[in-house]
């Protein structure tokens, strides 16, 4: 604290006091002009704590608020006494305000204590605010209730203050910040510190119920298991429930879940649950559990004569419309088989197979494995070689099982090759001679399975004679290229036909009038050379 005064000439000495709150002096500090000697008067507050320069600036240390004084600097001469006083004022910002005792959660529509917000060694004192969301709380009867306290150290004379908020809260605030701030003055002014944020847990009662079916699923099927969930809207969430299955009318209570498993298609229908103390309080969902069933008549091996009809069904019952496919050997059908006649080429491996689209997981197959028998069957051919060498005799057998086939001739020549077979496709093959006979000869071809054995002939002409050529079998891969190409020729004849009709019938239109003229002509020229040039010509015309 400088001494405010001008050192007068005639100066013999300066010095510090302080006044009590009565007035009276207390004097500190001493300086003469002319020894510059400094002597500190015997106040125990003060001991060791005070310094006086040469120009009279009096230092105080480790300031205390007791230092809250009126100080006065006083220059004496031999005729007067001049004094300047100086007013200390001491600050000590308090410690940053924090919120304490905090409830660990808050009710709904109920008055209750959210904490204490807490400062202290203060001076002066401060105030402290509450804030809601960064928004000053402002006291409100039955909603916002804030009781402030300070308390002063007797030693320190330090202040703390304290902020007791008693509030009323509602769902708006969940996770909404509370915090608090004090208020002080220090040397340069009103200054705000704030506390740290505090987010309470803010209790409800359940409003709604709901339930959910786990795990959530497309669609459920026949076998699944499945776990009924219910929740409640409320802080804290309801732990028990009761559960309405179809059908029944009183509930089972339990946890939040409840497990079906290994349902059936019996188990579709309505689930509900409501809270154990308002059973008004309801949700329900409605849960269709997926089957799909498949009959195959006849499935398993059957076996059939070639020839015999046999009606094949696939039925499906399901939930839902199904798929059906039909595969014969592992290749997709285009439409279900059906046999009214049984051919070789029939058998095979049938499966039908279901499946319901929307439903991962739910499909169904069954299988038909088709056996077609048949007593082995023969046909004979022969073809002379362009060659005029040999000649070709061919046995084509049908039948299954595969016949067995063997050869036996009666008569002379030699056979070239009669070990010749084509593959066994369809339940049909064949197997070939080479022959070059010397005279007539018969072949025999015999085909032998576990149905019966079939025995044919065929005469064969001596190499030296010419006989008529036997067309050979149609392969089963050509057959149905032979049949494109037949239909094809019956158009053909069938238009050939029609167009000589037509021609028949201007031919007879034609002829009627020849004849009158031909008459006419022999009558007049009696010339019989003429009438066969006109019938000549009668001919051209006709062809």
């Amino acid at each position: 604290m400088p001494c405010r005064l001008s050192v007068p000439q005639n100066l013999m000495f300066g010095k510090w006091k302080y006044e009590k709150p009565d007035g009276s002096p207390v004097f500190i500090a001493f300086r003469s002009s002319t020894k510059k000697s400094v002597q500190y008067d015997d106040v125990p507050e003060y001991k060791d704590r005070l310094s006086l320069s040469e120009n009279y600036t009096l230092s105080i240390s480790n300031a205390r608020i007791s230092d809250e004084k009126r100080f006065v600097c006083m220059l004496v001469t031999e005729d007067n006494v001049f004094e300047a006083p100086t007013i200390v004022k001491v600050f000590k910002q308090p410690s940053k305000p924090e919120i304490v005792s905090k409830a660990p959660f808050l009710e709904t529509e109920q008055l209750k204590k959210l904490g204490d917000c807490i400062s202290k060694d203060s001076y002066p004192d401060g105030n402290i605010t509450w804030y809601r969301s960064g928004k000053v709380l402002q006291p409100l009867e039955g909603a916002v209730v804030i009781i402030f306290q300070k308390q002063m150290d007797p030693v320190t004379q330090l202040y703390t203050m304290t902020s007791s908020l008693e509030y009323k809260t509602t769902k708006a605030d969940l996770h909404v910040p509370f915090t608090c701030s004090v208020t002080y003055y220090g040397p340069s002014g009103q200054k705000t510190v704030h506390s740290e944020q505090a987010v309470f847990d803010i209790y409800y009662p359940t409003e709604q119920v709901t339930i959910q079916v786990l795990p959530p699923k497309n669609a459920i099927k026949e076998g699944d298991n499945i776990t009924l969930k219910c929740l409640g809207n409320g802080n804290p969430p309801p732990q028990e429930f009761l559960f309405y299955l179809p059908g029944q009318p009183e509930g089972i209570r339990g946890s939040n879940t409840y497990t079906l498993t290994d349902v059936r298609r019996n188990a579709t229908g309505d689930y509900k649950c409501s809270l154990i103390d308002k059973r008004s309080m309801i949700a329900s969902t409605a849960i269709t559990v997926h089957y799909l069933d498949l009959s195959l008549n006849p499935s398993g091996e059957v076996t059939k004569q070639i020839g015999d009809a046999l009606p094949v069904s696939c039925t499906i019952s399901a939930s839902r419309n199904a798929t059906v496919v039909w595969m014969k050997d592992n290749v997709r059908l285009r439409s279900s088989p059906s046999f009214s006649s049984l051919h070789y080429q029939d058998a095979g491996n049938y499966v039908c197979e279901t499946a319901l689209q929307e439903v991962e997981g739910l499909k169904k197959r069954e299988s038909l494995t088709l056996i077609v028998e048949g007593k082995p069957q023969i046909k004979m051919t022969k073809k002379t070689d362009p060659s005029g060498l040999s000649k070709t005799i061919i046995c084509h057998v049908e039948g299954f099982p595969k016949p067995a086939i063997q050869w036996t001739i009666t008569g002379s020549g030699s056979v070239i090759n009669q070990t010749e077979e084509s593959p066994y496709i369809n339940g049909r093959y064949y197997s070939k001679i080479i022959i070059s006979p010397e005279e007539n000869v018969t072949l025999t071809c015999t085909a032998e399975n576990q149905l019966e054995r079939t025995v044919n002939s065929l005469n064969v002409s001596a190499i030296s004679i010419p006989e008529h050529d036997e067309a050979d079998e149609i392969s089963d891969e050509n057959r149905e290229k032979v049949n494109d190409q037949a239909k094809l020729i019956v158009g053909i004849v069938v238009g050939l036909l029609l167009a000589a009709l037509v021609a028949g019938v201007v031919y007879w239109l034609y002829m009627k009038k020849s004849k009158t003229a031909s008459k006419h002509v022999n009558k007049e020229l009696g010339n019989q050379e003429e009438n066969k040039k006109l019938e000549e010509n009668n001919h051209k015309t006709e062809a």
